[in-house]
């Protein structure tokens, strides 16, 4: 072929394979990570108004995608919330209204001891579809004897914690200090390495950390960042519920440096997934997303103390709230090919039950005609851009009790629905409605000036309470005996007990003596071990282990 003719017809073929090239990229289906971090409040960003938290790399993200001011997630612990995002159905439905726990604790609430794994996931609708799978980090949807392990939901790669199959951590291992402070870093090696196995297939990968969550333990390079903070407890960046709550904490100064230490941290880690993202050349096909599963912790926790300082923003109320603070979460998506990044959207509604059919809708993923969704598909206001009424209310109930200030407890049943949002208990003796536009800190009731508004909503909540399963949860039986004036368990007995060869120290080995739980205990004992020498000092076993709560 003489080169002038080959010059031709490369010109005359050149725009049909560029065209092919181009067709096949618009094509191709988009990747997604979700990044679920664990207790992070609204505010816990400086990008979302934190004024301590250095966090560069968040605040990159919420600058290329989308942020939503008013997403809720579906119960304001993780075991619920998580379900929540899962299946796009009300944890409630599965009889799942707290964290899994001992089976006793389960059933005494009422609940099973995990989540089903028959039920519909977005896990496995999309692995049905043709894309890997990977989950890495909190789990919490069920472990211990008889669990299934997070494979059995349609999850191809799985390294977990507080579940079965492949750990983070051998759950016999002993006591490491400062684990939990490198537990991000952990989890993002894993991930990353998952990104790189997989970068020429459609994956979905779920990033489910165990920061913040308590007990926090920055390592001390993580505390030095922050070594000459000295926050104020009245910032003006926090709401007032937050700056009372603050005021009141003991030693503010020391938790929030803690606190800081361990946000920057997952930001740090947060930074290297969006550089791998990069490096890969998988940013512009990734739908990446970030939430966190419930408000921040409470001091008033006895395991919880340099944990409880995370920032609600506005907002009244804090985990195990339904109150504003414990539900409405931070939520960012980015994806720079279809979604407009830097935008503060404070106007859509947009729930955790609506995630399993927006992802499939943005993933092309057909869901079964048959699904039972309690969400709805919100992929119109992503990638238009635009806001517009929920088509579906919102609702929530939360049954058990809240440690700390009462004015963080709310009546068990709620319903978002337009601009109001109203909580109420069973026999409505107890009725409370916000516009939550005009009142984010939830603060002056308009019950008494909106009878109509009431009724409609009320009658809304308590319908849908009335299509959960049967079952009312019982009292726990440690909670009864302090309700009715029964000695707490002697824990100093308790030791002497454990102490076998009475050194006046707990090994881990003789910590989990006659203990009902072990995978539990294991949990427990680093949270107990204020001085992080590996042994729990007699001291140590009667303070914490008396102020500890599920």
């Amino acid at each position: 072929m003489n080169q002038p003719f080959a010059a031709i017809l490369l010109g005359l073929l050149l725009p049909t394979v560029v065209s092919a090239a181009r067709a096949a990229e618009v094509d191709r289906r988009p990747n997604v990570i979700f990044l679920l971090t664990d207790d992070q409040g609204w505010g816990d960003a400086a990008a979302w108004g934190h004024p301590y938290c250095k966090t560069p790399h968040l605040d990159r993200l919420t600058a290329e995608g989308r942020r939503f001011g008013q997403f809720y997630v579906a119960n304001p612990v993780c075991s619920p919330s998580r379900t929540a995002f899962m299946t796009g159905r009300y944890p409630a439905r599965f009889r799942i209204h707290g964290h899994f726990a001992t089976h006793e604790l389960n059933q005494a609430r009422a609940m099973p001891d995990w989540l089903d794994p028959q039920v519909l996931t977005v896990t496995r609708q999309l692995q049905a579809a043709g894309y890997v799978t990977g989950h890495f980090g909190k789990w919490h949807l069920g472990g211990g004897e008889g669990a299934p392990e997070p494979g059995s939901y349609g999850i191809d790669s799985h390294v977990t914690i507080v579940s079965n199959g492949p750990q983070l951590r051998e759950k016999d291992a002993p006591p490491e200090p400062h684990w939990w402070g490198k537990s991000t870093g952990i989890i993002m090696d894993h991930a990353i390495a998952f990104l790189r196995r997989n970068k020429d297939k459609p994956f979905y990968l779920n990033i489910w950390t165990l920061v913040p969550h308590a007990k926090l333990d920055p390592t001390p390079e993580q505390l030095a960042v922050y070594q000459d903070l000295d926050p104020r407890a009245d910032h003006p960046a926090f709401g007032q519920w937050t700056r009372d709550y603050y005021t009141a904490a003991k030693d503010f100064r020391s938790q929030m440096q803690v606190y800081a230490a361990s946000i920057t941290d997952l930001d740090t880690q947060v930074g290297r997934l969006l550089d791998t993202l990069k490096e890969l050349g998988l940013e512009e096909h990734t739908v990446l997303i970030l939430s966190s599963d419930n408000g921040p912790e409470d001091y008033h926790i006895g395991n919880a103390t340099n944990a409880g300082v995370g920032s609600p923003g506005p907002h009244r109320g804090r985990k195990r709230s339904i109150y504003e603070g414990g539900v409405r979460q931070p939520f960012v998506v980015r994806w720079p090919r279809k979604i407009r990044g830097g935008v503060f959207d404070e106007t859509s509604v947009v729930g955790a039950v609506d995630f399993l059919p927006t992802l499939c809708a943005l993933t092309g993923v057909k869901l079964p005609p048959d699904a039972e969704l309690d969400g709805e598909d919100v992929s119109d206001i992503l990638l238009g851009g635009q806001t517009r009424p929920r088509k579906k209310p919102l609702f929530w109930e939360w049954r058990s009790t809240i440690a700390g200030n009462p004015e963080f407890t709310p009546p068990p049943i709620a319903v978002r629905d337009g601009p109001w949002k109203l909580l109420t208990n069973r026999d409505r003796s107890r009725v409370e409605l916000y516009n939550v536009p005009d009142d984010p800190a939830e603060t002056n009731s308009l019950a008494a000036a909106n009878p109509e508004v009431v009724e409609r909503l009320a009658r809304l909540a308590l319908q849908w309470k009335a299509t959960l399963p049967p079952g009312e949860e019982q009292p726990l039986p440690r909670a009864k005996a302090k309700a009715q004036g029964k000695p707490a368990p002697d824990r100093a007995a308790m030791f002497e007990t454990k102490d076998g060869d009475r050194n006046g120290k707990l090994t881990l080995e003789e910590y989990l003596r006659n203990f009902p739980d072990q995978a539990e205990g294991r949990r427990r004992f680093p949270t107990f071990d204020a001085n992080g020498d590996g042994v729990l000092s007699r001291e140590e076993f009667i303070t914490m282990g008396g102020k500890l709560k599920p």
